[in-house]
C-alpha cells in the first residue's frame, strides 16, 4: 500500500477516530442515548424573543440540554483533530467540530473553563437565552452542557469557514466588493435583531465571528453573544482594536459593538486587519487607496468606498454616544447592494451543497490534504505532536545517556522552529537529529516533509513522507503527506490515489 512497502513495526494502538470535514457531512450509524437531552425550548414559529422576522427554521433543532458523553462522543473526546483551527489566535475558550450520532447532524462545540462560570445555574440561563433566538442571519445556538465541570455551548456547523478564511487568507479568489458589503450587510442584520430580542452585547466581535453556512450566505456566531465569563469582563481581541471605553472600564456597553462593528469595516475595506488609528491617519492623509485591498484591482465604485469608510470611522468615534446606531449602519449599507438575485456561494466561488445532511465526512487533515492548505495541515501536525511516536520509539536504559539527551535538545529545537514556521532552520535540525540514527520518529519525518512542502522541494517532500511509512506503515498521515508532494509534481492520479489509500487507512481507526 502507498509508495512504499515494510514489515517493520505495525501499530500497537491508534489514537484517533475520523474527525469532521468541512461540510455538514455526518457519520453514519447509531442513535444518540437520551437520557440527558432534553428539550428547554417550548417556542414555536420563527422561535425566540423578538420575533424572527417571519424566518421558517424547520431544519433548526429545539434548544436542548446535552449531556457531557453525547458531546464528548460527538468530538471523539474533544480531539485536537476536532478542534477549529480558524480562529482568533487570542480566542481564549475552544471551538470543536461534531457530530451527534442519533440525528446524524454536525455540530459545533464551544468549550468555557470552570472557572469563568463556576455556577452551573448562570451558565444555563445565560446559554437559555441566547438559545431563544431564531434567526437567518445567526449561527444558531442549539444547546449546552453544564455536567460536573463542562461548561459547553452547541451550534449549528457551519460548512464553509470563516471569513478570514476567504478574506484574509483565499486561494483561489479574493472576495468580491459585492460580498463584502453583503457580509456587513448580514452582520448588521445579526445585530439589529438581537438588539431587539434584548441581548445588545456582543463579545469581541472581529471578523473570525462571521461564518458562512452550506449557502455561502454569511452568519453572526452565537457564541459571541456569551460573555467569556459571568462578569463579562473579558475582551479578547489584540487591544488595538479594543473599545476605548473598555480600556477605562474593563466592560462593554451596547455602543461598544458598534466601535466593533467599525473595525469589521475596516477588515472588509483592506482584506486585512489595520489598527483603527491607523486606518483613519491614512484617511486623513487622503489616501484611500492605501487602505483598499489592492486584491480588488479597482472592481469597485471609489464612491462606495468612500461611504464604507465614512461609516467605519463614525463607528469608531472615541465618544460612545457620537457613534451611530445599528438601524441607521443597516439603512446606509441596504443602498450599497447591487447583487441581491446573485448567491452567496457564486461571489465566494464555491459550490453549493445540495444536500449537505448527506454529504460524505472526511477528516481535517483529509480536508486539508485535498484543499492543498499548507497552513492548515502544519496546524494538525504541529496539535498532534508526537502521540503516533508511541508506537515506533522505544528506547533501551543505556540510551538514555549524555548522547541521547543531546539528540533530544535537537529534535526540541527543531520543533521549536516548525512550530514558529521557520522551516529552513527546522530542517536542519531534524536532518541532525535523523542522521545520529540514535532515534527512529515518523514524525520528525513528517514534519521535514511539511517543510520541504513550504520551501517549495516537492521530491524532498515525497520522500521523507515515504520514509515515514517505511516506519509506520500504515500511518495515514504519510499517506496524506505524499498526496500533498505528488499533486505538487504534477502526478494528479497518483496523488487522487494515495489520498484515497490515507482515508482508507483512518476508516480503519475507527474499527479499530
Amino acid at each position: 500500500m502507498g509508495c512504499c512497502k515494510s514489515s517493520f513495526l505495525k501499530p500497537s494502538s491508534l489514537h484517533a477516530k475520523k474527525t469532521y470535514s468541512d461540510d455538514i457531512s455526518v457519520r453514519r450509524g447509531g442513535k444518540r442515548s437520551n437520557p440527558h437531552h432534553r428539550n428547554n425550548n417550548k417556542d414555536d414559529g420563527d422561535g425566540g424573543c423578538g420575533g424572527g422576522r417571519g424566518w421558517h427554521f424547520s431544519n433548526v433543532p429545539d434548544f436542548s440540554e446535552f449531556s457531557a458523553a453525547d458531546l464528548r462522543d460527538a468530538t471523539n473526546n474533544f480531539s485536537v483533530n476536532a478542534v477549529v483551527s480558524s480562529c482568533s489566535d487570542q480566542e481564549t475558550n475552544v471551538v470543536y467540530r461534531g457530530c451527534l450520532k442519533g440525528d446524524m447532524r454536525r455540530i459545533a462545540v464551544k468549550k468555557f473553563s470552570k472557572s469563568t462560570w463556576p455556577d452551573p445555574k448562570q451558565f444555563a440561563e445565560e446559554a437559555r437565552a441566547i438559545g431563544k433566538m431564531r434567526h437567518m442571519r445567526l449561527v444558531n445556538l442549539i444547546g449546552y452542557c453544564c455536567d460536573g465541570d463542562e461548561r459547553l455551548l452547541v451550534s449549528e456547523y457551519m460548512p464553509n469557514d470563516t471569513l478570514p478564511k476567504h478574506l484574509f487568507h483565499w486561494e483561489k479568489q479574493t472576495m468580491e466588493w459585492a460580498m463584502r458589503l453583503r457580509a456587513a450587510l448580514y452582520v448588521a442584520e445579526a445585530l439589529e435583531y438581537c438588539r431587539q430580542s434584548g441581548r445588545k452585547l456582543y463579545h469581541d466581535l472581529n471578523a473570525y465571528r462571521v461564518l458562512f453556512d452550506e449557502n455561502g450566505s454569511p452568519r453572526l456566531s452565537c457564541f459571541g453573544w456569551m460573555k467569556h465569563s459571568k462578569d463579562g469582563k473579558n475582551f479578547s481581541t489584540n487591544l488595538a482594536y479594543t473599545p476605548p471605553e473598555y480600556l477605562r472600564s474593563g466592560t462593554l456597553i451596547p455602543e461598544s459593538v458598534v466601535f466593533s462593528f467599525g473595525t469589521f469595516l475596516l477588515d472588509l475595506l483592506s482584506g486585512k486587519h489595520v489598527p483603527p488609528s491607523h486606518a483613519v491617519d491614512t484617511i486623513q492623509k487622503e489616501n484611500l487607496l492605501v487602505l483598499i485591498d489592492s486584491h480588488l484591482e479597482g472592481n469597485y465604485p471609489e464612491e462606495e468606498a468612500a461611504t464604507v469608510f465614512d461609516l467605519a470611522t463614525k463607528c469608531l468615534h472615541n465618544n460612545p454616544k457620537d457613534r451611530p446606531e445599528i438601524k441607521d449602519i443597516i439603512s446606509v449599507l441596504a443602498t450599497l447592494q447591487h447583487k441581491p438575485d446573485v448567491p452567496s456561494y457564486e461571489m465566494l466561488g464555491i459550490s453549493k451543497l445540495e444536500n449537505p445532511e448527506t454529504e460524505s465526512q472526511n477528516s481535517l487533515i483529509y480536508d486539508a490534504c485535498h484543499r492543498m492548505d499548507l497552513e492548515a495541515l502544519h496546524q494538525i501536525l504541529e496539535a498532534t505532536d508526537y502521540k503516533d511516536d508511541e508506537v515506533t520509539c522505544e528506547l533501551s536504559f543505556q540510551q538514555w545517556a549524555q548522547q541521547i539527551k543531546d539528540v533530544w535538545n535537537t529534535r526540541q529545537q527543531g520543533d521549536s522552529a516548525f512550530r514558529n514556521t521557520d522551516f529552513k532552520s527546522a530542517i536542519e535540525k531534524y536532518t541532525q537529529f535523523i542522521e545520529t540514527g540514535i532515534m527512529i520518529s515518523p514524525t520528525v519525518y513528517a514534519r521535514r516533509s511539511m517543510c520541504h512542502l513550504f520551501c517549495d522541494q516537492p521530491d524532498a517532500a515525497l520522500r521523507d513522507a515515504m520514509q515515514a511509512q517505511c516506519v509506520y506503515p500504515e500511518w495515514p498521515t504519510a499517506f496524506y503527506l505524499q498526496a500533498v508532494a505528488l499533486a505538487k509534481l504534477n502526478m494528479l492520479q497518483d496523488s487522487a490515489n494515495m489520498l484515497k489509500e490515507a482515508s482508507i487507512l483512518e476508516d480503519k481507526r475507527l474499527v479499530n
